[in-house]
């Protein structure tokens, strides 16, 4: 009896390497420890906005409509929980990269605003918070780019045969994935170039 059960059992693990369980739970893990770099990127970034936007305010406090572009596109992000379950859903996944799209967006302004202020140009804290965001957003671009093809390899298991007769019988479901519409322009450090002349503010006389 117990030659039998070591059968049944030797012949279970063989089954179920041959029909791709094995594969799609190392390409879960792998979207798992993806994910987790993806997130801890955009919060490295979303910690260095409250003393951006502070420096940038002790400059032009007048680009007010700006600034609290950022901190509102800030505030959203934190809204959302990116929990590893939300890889899992389509709908909840398009809000998150929706609001990291915008908070991408809205930094890009701050920093095309700041080049009308010489003074906070040359300031070395706005330098140095400049460096260290532009260090993060290709950071960011690394992690989405390992994301995206660990979830392009999870999804091809669970769509191929026999995988995805595995894939059904456990519950594995295609994740969705970051969109390739505006990829190069969300996932692109904002750029901010200190090496030109410095722009002169509206009404300034040269």
């Amino acid at each position: 009896m117990r030659t039998l059960w070591l059968a049944l059992a030797a012949w279970l693990v063989l089954s179920l390497t041959g029909c791709g369980y094995n594969t799609l739970q190392s390409n879960d893990e792998q979207i798992k420890a993806s994910w987790s770099e993806v997130v801890n990127q955009y919060q490295r970034r979303a910690d260095l906005v409250p003393n951006l936007v502070n420096t940038v305010k002790g400059f032009a406090a007048q680009e007010k409509e700006v600034l609290l572009g950022v901190t509102n596109a800030r505030a959203r992000v934190g809204s959302i929980q990116a929990t590893p379950e939300l890889v899992n859903s389509p709908e909840a996944f398009a809000k998150f990269q929706s609001a990291q799209g915008e908070l991408s967006g809205a930094l890009s302004r701050l920093l095309v605003v700041s080049e009308n202020y010489p003074e906070l140009k040359s300031d070395a804290n706005f330098r140095d918070l400049q460096a260290q965001l532009e260090g993060t957003e290709n950071r960011i671009t690394v992690a989405r780019n390992r994301y995206i093809k660990a979830v392009e390899e999870y999804n091809v298991t669970v769509r191929s045969f026999p995988s995805n007769m595995t894939a059904m019988a456990f519950g594995y479901k295609t994740k969705p994935n970051f969109t390739v519409e505006n990829e190069k322009a969300i996932s692109s450090a904002p750029k901010v170039d200190f090496g030109t002349a410095p722009a002169q503010p509206q009404g300034a006389t040269p």
